[in-house]
This record gives structure tokens, sequence and C-alpha cells, in this order.
């Protein structure tokens, strides 16, 4: 049975602190590590040691520093410190989610009940493998979630990264009915997961499962330990069910407004 403890450090160090994204720029300041975009994807603050710090004077820092930029979101994390963090970005105008998502980690090592899974009737699970084949995802998050029109450049740009991301669509009869993308970051032991979402009319599937359980062959097969995923109030019980134990929570907070590409 896995550490919690050892696994919270071990996902600070890999996925917060020494993580690195293509097309974005890792700034590290003395009290935050900044992600900036440079393929007009979301701007991003990931982790903070506010240890010592003028806290207000850290954050109005990073508001003037995103202000030309366009929206940061600054993701706070249930055991970081203070622990009212959330509120004290609220009182200089962040936008701060009611609800923090649960942070989910799956031991692969423990070849738990998701990996063998197999879906019934007619689904069938499809890696994409060019970005042209990104449509149909695309079509399935924007109509849960709302318009992302970032997410086909972000995608696709990952996709020409060798080994970097594994994008996925379930059927049903043929039909894009679910989809999801998972990244796999060099010389780590964390395959993210992202985007698993389910068009209503097909939930209570099981295609969900099928979706990761195909990921989570793919991430064993590749050597990797454990699988980390944000999970809403939808997918939580899902994942529980499948293996999956509660690491940490996440909170979204945004601030600014998007800023348009200049013309060329």
């Amino acid at each position: 049975m896995m550490d919690m403890n050892e696994v919270l450090a071990l996902f600070d160090q890999e996925q917060r602190i020494n993580i690195e994204y293509p097309g974005v720029r890792k700034e590290r300041r003395p009290h935050v590590i900044r992600y900036v975009s440079e393929t007009g994807g979301p701007h991003f603050i990931l982790y903070s040691d506010l240890t010592g710090a003028d806290i207000g004077a850290v954050i109005a820092e990073e508001q003037a520093y995103f202000e030309p930029l366009g929206k940061v979101e600054w993701k706070v994390f249930g055991h970081d410190q203070p622990a009212d963090l959330p509120h004290l970005l609220a009182a200089h105008g962040f936008q701060v989610a009611d609800e923090p998502d649960a942070v989910m980690v799956m031991d692969l090592d423990e070849q738990g009940p998701l990996l063998g899974f197999e879906p019934e009737g007619d689904v069938s699970v499809r890696r994409l493998e060019e970005p042209a084949q990104l449509k149909d995802l695309i079509e399935i998050e924007e109509t849960i979630w709302g318009e992302m029109p970032w997410l086909f450049d972000l995608l696709g740009s990952h996709m020409s990264v060798p080994g970097y991301l594994s994008a996925h669509i379930v059927t049903v009869a043929g039909q894009p009915a679910c989809a999801g993308w998972m990244n796999f970051h060099a010389n780590g032991i964390f395959a993210d997961l992202w985007g698993g979402s389910t068009l209503a009319e097909h939930r209570g599937k099981g295609l969900y499962t099928a979706l990761l359980a195909t990921r989570a062959q793919e991430a064993a097969e590749r050597g990797y330990r454990f699988l980390i995923v944000d999970a809403g109030p939808m997918s939580r019980p899902i994942l529980a069910r499948r293996g999956f134990r509660l690491l940490t929570t996440a909170r979204e907070c945004k601030w600014g407004q998007e800023v348009s590409a200049p013309a060329t």
C-alpha cells in the first residue's frame, strides 16, 4: 500500500516544481513558479512557497506581471500554506472556484481493478494520431465545458513532441461520445490525465471507465508508476471505485482578462 505522504512529496517535486511543459516558459521567482504560455494557451502559477513572504506584495507582483499577458490561474492545493491563501487571493480580485477538485492518484504497481477492464457492447476506444483528428475531441470538451479556443493549438503542438501526448476518443456505434488525453513527462513517474468527459446522453454506460482503463494500460506499459488526475464531483466516485485514492485538493483561482493576439 502506497504511503500517501511520500506520494504527496513526490507529486510536489515532480508535478509542481520540476515539471516542464512544451510551449510554456517556466520562470522561478523567490516565492512562486510561473508558467507563461508561448502558444496562446493559459498562463498559470502551479507552485508557491510563501514562507516569510509579504503575501500581499507577492500577489500584487504577479498581477502586475500577468496583466499585459492575459488571464492567469493560480492553482492552490489543499496542503499549501498559508491555509487561507484562496481567501487572500480573492481579496486581491481573483475569482476563486466555489469547490476544489479532488487530486486523485492510482498506483499502477498495485494492479488495481482498473487494469484489465473491457468495455461492453458497441464501444471502442481510439487513439488519435494527428492534429486533424482532434476535432471530435474538442467538440466533446466544448459541448460540456464551453468554448476553449486555445485547445486545438495546445494539443496539436503537444502531438508534435515525441511521446508526450496520448489522446483518445471513445465511440458508441461509431459515434464520438467520450474523450480525454494524457501527458507523459520525460523522466517522470506520474502520467497526467486530462479532459475525461462524456456527453450527457452517453453517461452511465462505462465509457469513462473504458477511457481510464486504456490510459492506465498505456501508462503501465510505458513504465510510469502513478496516474494522477484532478477530479470533479462527477468523476471522483468512479475513480475511487477503480482504485484511485485522494491525495490532496486543488482550487482554481483566476485573475485578469484575455488578451487578443496582435494583428500580423
